[in-house]
């Protein structure tokens, strides 16, 4: 008497395969130390921002206990209104109630970078999914159909590279307010349509003319399906890859328009050290003298962004089979 054979559900042959794959990246990851330095600042800076909530009550307890008023044990830690009457001048130097010290408005410092890290993340991630799926949808089908529609993808993104997106953003300031879902949009969208979409049409060319996609075409199947389930999920990885790197040049390009006021943003790293310009500490012997204004932010902003730079390095060299070492 025969056994059945019970064919593995395909879902298990996949989950296989990826954790396979995850590990095998992996083991080439941790070789990369620039990598691993940037993966764990990013997660440090998550968390961080995430502990934003708890830190009004940490400081309280520690230093405001014997303060009679509700209101005034939070005031301090809000980056907006928060103020400290115990302090006589304002900005004050750092000290144990105020780690990062206070800015001019006796607001404190650390609660502000902690209240702005979220949407630093927010606003990064959002430009850069934008920009990834604009990118890889465009980048596919343009390499799939070719003729005009390639030719005319191509060019645009031949105009888009030709205007500095900075610039570009420093113009439409003047005609629309910049807010950070705004900015994130904006970004992501010219991003979409510049470099990102050579690279990934590039790649996609490499997948149609492999075998399965002459099976899938002599199946019957639809153009689209063959776009989005052959030849996108196989220039994914490619897409993240570029996405570290978008993250980056948001969060540069955030802090450099609210440096400048251009940008209609609550509180950011960049609005940080605009307060310190615009209230006179950026010049002369007031830039060492007051450096807890403008110092913490911009190591943020360089750490940050200096992070998913390392990480998109050390996934390139994981995605591109010519950069491995084996």
């Amino acid at each position: 008497m025969t056994e059945m054979v019970v064919a593995e559900p395909l879902w298990k042959i996949r989950l296989k395969l990826w954790v396979r794959s995850f590990r095998t990246g992996w083991e080439l990851f941790k070789e990369k130390k620039l990598a691993l330095f940037g993966l764990g600042v990013i997660i440090f800076f998550a968390i961080f921002g995430l502990l934003y909530p708890l830190y009004p009550v940490i400081m309280k307890n520690l230093f405001w206990k014997d303060d009679p008023f509700g209101y005034q044990t939070f005031m301090p830690y809000d980056p907006i209104i928060g103020f400290d009457p115990d302090i006589v001048s304002h900005p004050s130097p750092p000290s144990l109630r105020h780690p990062l010290g206070t800015d001019p408005l006796g607001r404190d410092i650390l609660s502000m970078i902690m209240y702005s890290t979220p949407r630093e993340f927010v606003l990064g991630i959002t430009a850069a999914l934008i920009t990834v799926i604009i990118g890889t949808i465009i980048g596919a089908s343009a390499a799939y159909y070719g003729g005009v529609i390639d030719t005319f993808f191509m060019r645009l993104a031949d105009i888009v590279m030709l205007f500095p997106s900075l610039a570009l953003l420093m113009v439409l300031s003047a005609f629309i307010e910049l807010t950070l879902f705004r900015l994130a949009l904006i970004m992501g969208v010219l991003a979409g349509f510049g470099s990102i979409t050579l690279v990934l049409k590039a790649q996609a060319l490499t997948v149609k003319v492999r075998p399965f996609i002459d099976a899938a075409k002599s199946t019957g199947a639809s153009d689209a399906y063959i776009i989005f389930r052959h030849i996108i999920p196989n220039i994914l990885p490619l897409s993240f890859l570029y996405m570290m790197f978008n993250v980056t040049g948001a969060i540069f390009t955030e802090a450099v328009l609210s440096f400048l006021g251009l940008a209609n943003i609550r509180m950011s790293w960049g609005v940080i050290i605009q307060m310190a310009e615009s209230s006179g500490y950026l010049m002369g012997a007031s830039i060492g003298m007051y450096w807890w204004l403008w110092l913490p932010a911009g190591v943020c902003i360089t750490l940050l962004c200096s992070s998913f730079y390392f990480l998109g390095r050390g996934l390139e060299e994981i995605v591109n089979p010519r950069l491995r070492k084996r």
